[in-house]
């Protein structure tokens, strides 16, 4: 992963709403509702869904998802005039290897204090 790209995977990382995403959509069933078009886990969940989870409007959840889409961490697919987002889990282990490679430990796991 080249500079640019861990600067805006940092960027994605460095809001507390996004962080909350990245834990719904690790596991949608768990924090979202049945919906009608599309299956939470193939197609993601509903952008209507995670603006009301994070309470905030939609343009503003369209701003954090734009950031998490680019970071390379969510994938965005459009259906039925609806965007469905759902965790890219390559995306994630990428960006966990490139972290742990810019802290110095190879991707390996940091012990705590």
């Amino acid at each position: 992963m080249d500079r640019e790209n861990l600067v805006g995977l940092c960027r994605a990382l460095a809001s507390d709403k996004r962080m909350k995403v990245l834990e719904w959509l690790a596991d949608p069933r768990a924090h979202f509702p049945p919906q009608r078009d599309g299956d939470l886990v193939e197609d993601g969940v509903c952008s209507v869904f995670i603006a009301e989870k994070l309470e905030v409007s939609q343009p503003t959840t369209s701003r954090h998802m734009k950031i998490l889409v680019q970071a390379g961490l969510v994938t965005a697919k459009a259906q039925k005039g609806w965007t469905f987002y759902r965790l890219d889990r390559e995306g994630m282990e990428v960006a966990q290897k490139a972290l742990g490679f810019f802290l110095g430990v190879g991707g390996k796991e940091v012990a705590g204090p």
